[in-house]
């Protein structure tokens, strides 16, 4: 009968004891680490609108907002005549009180013949 013994070839265990609690901390470390990490995020999940408005339209409604306001300025909308009926004088005094300022771009005369003011 033939008899195998065999041999520890892994060297000695006793100085390497010190591998398996280490393992343990830095599993613990990193379980912890992930609660607090999926924690954070579902409180920033549960912070966002339950829909985002659609980049097509908004840019459509900012476009239309600022042709209407380029209208309004040049003066292109006109207004109905009984709505300036209705206004007082003292609306037109305080137009005329109005406060002009003076520009800080002074490149000449503009075109209107305003010498840069506003």
């Amino acid at each position: 009968m033939d008899i195998t013994v065999t041999v520890n070839n892994f060297g000695d265990t006793r100085s390497g004891g010190l591998a398996g609690p280490m393992g343990l901390f830095v599993i613990v470390l990193m379980s912890i680490a992930t609660v607090l990490l999926i924690r954070n995020m579902n409180k920033r999940l549960r912070r966002l609108p339950d829909s985002f408005p659609d980049a097509k339209q908004t840019q459509r409604e900012a476009e239309i907002a600022r042709l209407n306001a380029d209208l309004e300025r040049s003066g292109a909308g006109g207004t109905a005549p009984d709505v300036e009926a209705g206004r007082s004088s003292t609306a037109s005094a305080v137009a005329d009180n109005e406060v002009t300022g003076i520009t800080t771009h002074r490149d000449g005369s503009s075109a209107d013949g305003d010498n840069g003011r506003v």
